[in-house]
């Protein structure tokens, strides 16, 4: 039995390293272990992806006092929260869909992945997990909570088709961002990108690309990008709990000219669609300690 499905074989295949990805695929699991119920339950921010109505993947956060994400039982984690009111997700989650979520502690440098199928409760959400698994804290940058305020009204968003000269240069001062995207059954994955500022590349109002860099050999991301190009990406202004979601589609590029220091292939993401919420926000966080291993 594998956990892998034919483009994350593909990838694993081509990078040579599919014997490391059957053994560290061992650690999935489906069920979620007590460690990691205590862990969701310290966590003051998760990001989500999933489908939007239309199909394209987003990625976006969801934040609150730590309890506000819990395990129910061993199947069922459940999540006081749901999508502002403009958020591309606040539709996509009102039904039954299939998500990924990954929490980050960055105060720490750890992180867990969950992939399964969630539907809209009372107070949020409700996750039934097909997959659970920890992530090495490689490329994490750390930073400390500096203020959470429920009572902040965010902005309105920002709509737009191309990145202005403003949000260009958040993506290049970017240390860390978030990438949603699904496999060909269109089950979708949550996952995290850092680097040093700047490994994140604006090729142009509507290209960016970054590196992959050697991670946990599975390539999910990767994988799923193989069997189904849509994508998206969220950029957080740790500074003022603003976010930048883009959405798009997504391309392995196995050209060594494209590559950066450190990287086993790139990604060439072509922005169909920019939400902003810029300004103002309820989780605020200190500046970064960039990871020791950025190449």
């Amino acid at each position: 039995m594998t956990h892998f499905h034919s483009g994350e074989v593909a990838v694993q295949q081509r990078m040579g390293q599919a014997h490391i990805a059957d053994r560290v695929g061992r650690m999935i699991r489906a069920e979620i272990p007590d460690i990691a119920a205590d862990f969701l339950a310290q966590q003051s921010i998760v990001v989500i992806a999933a489908a939007d109505l239309a199909g394209r993947m987003w990625a976006g956060s969801l934040v609150g006092s730590p309890g506000f994400v819990h395990v129910i039982d061993a199947e069922t984690i459940a999540i006081d929260a749901v999508p502002a009111a403009e958020d591309p997700l606040r539709d996509a989650l009102a039904r039954p869909a299939r998500i990924g979520m990954i929490a980050l502690q960055p105060q720490r440098r750890r992180r867990m992945r969950v992939n399964g199928s969630t539907a809209p409760t009372e107070t949020g959400l409700r996750i039934t997990v097909d997959q659970v698994y920890s992530n090495c804290p490689k490329y994490i940058s750390r930073r400390q909570i500096e203020s959470y305020r429920p009572d902040i009204d965010p902005p309105a968003p920002r709509h737009g088709t191309e990145l202005d000269a403003r949000q260009r240069a958040l993506i290049a001062a970017a240390d860390t961002f978030f990438v949603a995207t699904a496999d060909a059954d269109g089950n979708a994955d949550a996952s995290h990108r850092g680097g040093n500022p700047g490994f994140l590349q604006v090729l142009s109002p509507t290209r960016l690309r970054w590196p992959d860099y050697q991670g946990n050999s599975m390539f999910m991301t990767l994988g799923n990008i193989a069997v189904n190009p849509r994508c998206g990406i969220l950029i957080p202004d740790w500074t003022t709990g603003g976010t930048l979601q883009l959405t798009g589609t997504a391309e392995l590029s196995w050209a060594p000219e494209t590559f950066t220091a450190g990287a086993q292939c790139s990604i060439d993401f072509a922005i169909t669609e920019v939400v902003e919420v810029s300004g103002a926000g309820p989780l605020r966080w200190g500046p970064a300690e960039l990871s020791p291993v950025n190449p």
